[in-house]
């Protein structure tokens, strides 16, 4: 028999669930400390945990026979996602069980917020009657400003709608005809923050992410505009999103996470403009009854049938198949992080060609190794060779592969090419010596170059002095530049500097090297990790 260890509280319906396959023995002793549950742990095949049960350290290393661990819900910062890899443990997650309740969070704050409505609650209590000092407003025919458009936030598009609000959104990484679909105006992020009326955030916490409403933006927002965050705490500047609460300039706020959880003594308390909630977007009956539910199902699939959903790390490889593979995947990954780095618009097709020796290779791990390059800077999901396809079409991105045995100049190439509206990114990258990746072409442009360490790209005009004046900006700094490959093509005017740097350049000495006047572009990215 197969044993399933239920190691935190699991809805009846869970239960219920796994119970339905004879092939599975059910242990449900929810509530253990570390030392108690090491023998149910120990000869387990499956461990199903909410938040409270941490699958590292001492509990993971007794877990002898455990092939998979299962997240009823979507944060997996309770399980040691490494330790699980290098044993050859799949991770799954249930991310969208709980998306509606979370959008229907907040849709129920921004109700609360146009009514004042915890304010007058309490005003009633004290034995007041202020009916005038209430006064609130409709949200009929108001604009709701949605950032971040995954599955939350096409919820909460699709319940603003039926309140016959405009509904406009931004996510940098969702092609425009999804938005369409939903009947969502796209807007850039600035254009959206002046004309809203109301902004929710449903977007992952990223480097990119972080402090997306930072004080600037927050200042930039329409005069009485009020802010939701259902989200991730980290996503909005609290000590402007204070200040900007006090002086008037915002009508009011509403927040179910916070930069520190729980908050303890936060400045934000003593605003009355300010409403909260204690984390409680996934915190409905039928929230956990659907993540409960939807685990069970999906650790039986895998345990009975080797079937695979919502993983959030990578699959066991045989060491064999791992050994050809891995050079070819870095290459596949890194490819996709360079290129995510190089869009302008977001992603509508994804084309992964494999060429040579290459084409002789499994194309789906390839493929998706390049899909998580592309994606996972812009999603808080873990991306990996199971999940990747998946949330790419899940982002609207068609995708496709081509192979030949035809390679050029080299013995096996990998090409990336990505189109969005109005235009193309076309990768290529080989293996030198068979093991370290190299970048051979960009668009019509070839250029050898390594992709590792700290790289910066530049497109710039074809003309002396330019990469000079990048060599004494960058020693200004006191930044090595430990190699440079510069790449031209036939009859243009233009020319890409890729160059190999000590460290990691800071905003201000990026916008320096935009600054130079022969400059057109500039990014930088990192593949020390």
């Amino acid at each position: 028999m197969i044993k399933v260890f239920v190691a935190d509280k699991l809805a009846k319906e869970g239960i219920a669930a796994l119970e339905q396959y004879p092939g599975l023995t059910i242990d449900f002793t929810p509530g253990l400390d570390v030392e108690a549950a090491i023998p149910h742990i120990a000869d387990a095949d499956a461990v199903i945990v909410r938040s409270e049960t941490k699958i590292k350290g001492k509990l993971l290393d007794a877990a002898q026979q455990l092939r998979v661990v299962g997240r009823a819900g979507i944060g997996v910062d309770n399980i040691d996602l490494d330790g699980t890899t290098e044993r050859g443990i799949v991770v799954l997650n249930t991310p969208d069980a709980n998306a509606t309740t979370t959008a229907e969070l907040a849709i129920a704050h921004l109700f609360s917020l146009s009514r004042a409505l915890p304010a007058a609650d309490r005003s009633v209590r004290e034995g007041k009657w202020e009916r005038s000092k209430f006064m609130g407003s409709e949200v009929t025919g108001k604009t709701l400003g949605i950032l971040g458009f995954g599955t939350i936030g096409r919820l909460v598009a699709e319940r603003a709608r039926g309140l016959k609000m405009r509904v406009v959104g931004f996510d940098p990484f969702v092609n425009p005809q999804t938005f369409a679909d939903y009947g969502v105006e796209r807007l850039e992020l600035d254009t959206l923050l002046t004309q809203a009326d109301y902004v929710t955030l449903h977007c992952p916490m990223t480097a990119d992410t972080k402090n997306l409403l930072s004080a600037e933006r927050l200042r930039t927002m329409k005069k009485g505009a009020r802010v939701i965050n259902c989200a991730r705490g980290g996503l909005v500047d609290e000590a402007a999103l204070l200040e900007l609460v006090d002086s008037g300039h915002l009508a009011g706020a509403a927040l179910d996470v916070f930069d520190r959880e729980p908050p303890g003594a936060s400045p934000l308390f003593a605003c009355p403009r300010i409403q909260f909630t204690p984390h409680l977007g996934a915190s409905t009956e039928e929230a956990q009854t659907a993540t409960g539910v939807e685990i069970a199902h999906q650790i039986a699939a895998y345990l009975l049938r080797g079937e695979v959903r919502n993983a959030v790390n990578l699959k066991s490889v045989a060491p064999e198949r791992l050994a050809q593979l891995e050079p070819y995947l870095k290459l596949a990954r890194r490819l996709g992080k360079l290129m995510s780095g190089m869009l302008e618009k977001p992603l509508l097709e994804v084309e992964v060609g494999l060429y040579g020796q290459a084409a002789e290779l499994d194309s789906q791990p390839l493929v998706a190794e390049a899909l998580a390059g592309l994606l996972q800077d812009h999603l808080d999901t873990p991306i990996n060779r199971v999940n990747a396809a998946h949330l790419a079409r899940r982002q609207g991105i068609k995708l496709s592969e081509t192979r030949a045995a035809d390679a050029r100049d080299y013995l096996s190439v990998i090409r990336v090419q990505g189109r969005f509206e109005g235009g193309v990114r076309c990768l290529e990258g080989t293996l030198f010596d068979g093991r370290h990746p190299r970048l051979v072409r960009v668009n019509d442009y070839a250029i050898e170059a390594a992709l590792e360490g700290h790289l910066v790209v530049t497109r710039h005009a074809d003309r002396p002095g330019v990469i000079g004046a990048l060599g004494e900006l960058l020693g200004r700094g006191g930044i090595n530049i430990s190699r440079m490959q510069v790449g031209a093509a036939e009859g243009r005017d233009w020319a890409i500097a890729v160059l190999g740097v000590s460290r990691r350049l800071t905003d201000g000495e990026l916008a320096g090297i935009a600054g130079i006047a022969a400059v057109d572009k500039v990014l930088q990215v990192d593949f020390t990790s």
